[in-house]
């Protein structure tokens, strides 16, 4: 095979449709990392009823290995199988480390109502395990697992793998919210 030789014209035409170049250090392409979104919780809470629930059941206390684990009445036990393996992509985060339990209330529900109007649908809520709690009982676990229970917008939680926070963290899977659910149907 012989190397074609190009005329000065062809290659002046060459260099000026090129433009300026500049030598690779490395030829190693990075794949794109996902970006979760992060929400900004507004100061003010929208005036609607309260988005929680009575529970007909008393909710046993967790100690800080438990796992955490709610299905809402009438969906179907692969939903939770699926949460668990990550199925669902995760649209928000929140940190409640370091908050007081009504810090915490407050903004989980400004959180949770954000999540809905914007059309989250799986969010990972990261509660803290407890070791720093007196006598070590996890008090934030604690409270996280009753108010997503009694939240009429959490269809389903569960403890998140090791990788994403463990016995200290959870996915939930939220309903769609009725502006999204009507987008869908036109589809």
């Amino acid at each position: 095979m012989s190397k074609k030789t190009l005329s000065d014209e062809d290659l002046s035409l060459f260099r000026q449709t090129v433009g300026k170049v500049s030598r690779i250090k490395n030829d190693k392409i990075e794949p794109p990392r996902p970006k979760k979104t992060r929400i900004k919780c507004r100061n003010n809470l929208i005036d609607e009823p309260s988005p929680f629930v009575d529970l007909s059941e008393p909710v046993d206390r967790l100690s800080n290995e438990d796992k955490l684990s709610f299905l809402a009445p009438g969906m179907q036990k692969n939903i939770l199988r699926k949460l668990r393996k990550g199925y669902y992509g995760l649209d928000a985060d929140i940190d409640l480390h370091g908050l007081t339990s009504q810090q915490a209330r407050v903004q989980l529900v400004r959180f949770l109502q954000e999540c809905v109007e914007y059309g989250c649908r799986c969010v990972h809520i990261i509660h803290g395990k407890g070791y720093r709690s007196a006598d070590y009982h996890p008090v934030l676990k604690n409270d996280v697992n009753v108010w997503l229970r009694q939240h009429k917008d959490v269809l389903a939680f569960c403890s998140t793998p090791p990788r994403d926070g463990g016995t200290g963290a959870v996915y939930v899977l939220l309903r769609l919210s009725e502006k999204y659910q009507a987008d869908d149907d036109l589809a």
